[in-house]
């Protein structure tokens, strides 16, 4: 098996015709065909089957183009890693996933301070569920996971949790929604429209036995696995959404929102996952320091660390 043969595998696979395929490629259906054929021994198994005058794919066809698919992306991006190096001198490639159920707030957050370090920094971010991403960790095809939960210990994959932080989460709602609300928080939720996050999420889970040591029953309207929709509908009225309590101020801001009360009981948590047991890699140095002393900071080592910065 070669690039050649995987190249000419993804053209027919596109096309659904040799024909077609050679007359994209200027070479000869039966040069195509035999290179087909070759592959197919190699993988010891039919990639194409007809159906009609066209070929579809078989199941091994099927995975065969996804693996291929990513293996010419991966090449692409190596093209264009080496180009930048070459024209503006040493890249350092950070390769990062994000957990779909972390705030996106926060992941910009936790990131940002890998894209202020003395060396030119190209991050490549890849979002997806936790058992995925820590395949691709696994693989070493990322440096780094970012997560709301630890690795599951039922997963067997060599790597190491670093907690960056926890906060409590608050809730925030509408002005005009807010003023439709009866009573002090938290009593005030019970029977309120509520955007939830979605199962996946640890802070939906927490969220939920809250509700119930309360004796709160809110009116779910929806479940979001991603915040920032939930967000979005908040913002409209459409209910009550929650979000780590540390963005608080920022999200009153940007969304025109009212913080109606904070849980510091529900607990968001946020994980990053290496391979690493002492964490080298520039890039993941930069964000465990961050997160810790400024994002994540208690309140009174805050107002400490910036006395001693004023002196």
């Amino acid at each position: 098996m070669n690039y050649k043969h995987l190249h000419y595998f993804m053209q027919v696979a596109k096309s659904g015709s040799v024909t077609r395929a050679s007359e994209q490629l200027h070479l000869t259906p039966q040069t195509i065909s035999g290179q087909i054929q070759l592959l197919e021994e190699a993988m010891g198994s039919a990639l194409f089957a007809k159906s009609g005058r066209s070929l579809v794919l078989t199941d091994a066809g099927r995975l065969v183009l996804g693996y291929a698919e990513e293996i010419f992306s991966m090449g692409a991006e190596l093209s264009e890693a080496v180009r930048e190096h070459k024209a503006k001198g040493r890249l350092l490639e950070f390769k990062v996933g994000v957990v779909d159920a972390v705030p996106k707030a926060i992941a910009y957050r936790l990131l940002e301070p890998a894209t202020k370090l003395p060396e030119r920094v190209r991050i490549v971010c890849r979002e997806g569920k936790l058992e995925g991403l820590l395949a691709a960790l696994a693989m070493h095809r990322l440096d780094l996971v970012v997560s709301d939960t630890p690795m599951p210990t039922s997963i067997s994959v060599k790597a190491f949790n670093h907690q960056l932080g926890v906060s409590g989460v608050s809730f925030f709602a509408a002005p005009a929604l807010v003023e439709t609300f009866e009573g002090p928080f938290p009593r005030c939720l019970d029977g309120a429209r509520m955007l939830m996050p979605g199962d996946d999420s640890a802070v939906g889970r927490r969220l939920r036995a809250w509700f119930q040591e309360r004796s709160l029953q809110p009116l779910v309207v929806g479940e979001f696995d991603d915040s920032a929709l939930a967000k979005e509908f908040g913002r409209r009225g459409a209910g009550v959404f929650v979000a780590p309590t540390v963005l608080a101020k920022e999200i009153e801001r940007q969304f025109g929102v009212k913080d109606v009360g904070a849980a510091a009981e529900v607990l968001a948590e946020f994980f990053a996952i290496s391979v690493e047991r002492r964490v080298t890699h520039p890039c993941v140095v930069a964000i465990t320091q961050a997160a810790r002393n400024e994002l994540f900071a208690p309140p009174a080592n805050a107002r400490r660390t910036r006395r001693l910065a004023s002196h």
